[in-house]
């Protein structure tokens, strides 16, 4: 498998591809996240003590 890499720009409209696939993602539900043992689902407990690393955007992402 090959690695590909992307160079975002701001400001830059998101493709028809892009805006399909974030719908998909969109309209999931939390039975199709697949966990396993190198990424299990949170506890309760786990997920009151998670914290965000970096602030909030004021701006909205393109999209």
């Amino acid at each position: 498998m090959a690695m590909v890499t992307y160079t975002l720009h701001r400001g830059q409209p998101l493709t028809p591809e892009q805006k399909a696939e974030i719908e998909v993602l969109r309209n999931m539900s939390d039975d199709d996240i697949v966990y396993d043992e190198d990424s299990p689902k949170l506890t309760d407990e786990q997920l009151k003590r998670f914290k965000r690393v970096n602030p909030r955007r004021k701006e909205k992402v393109a999209g």
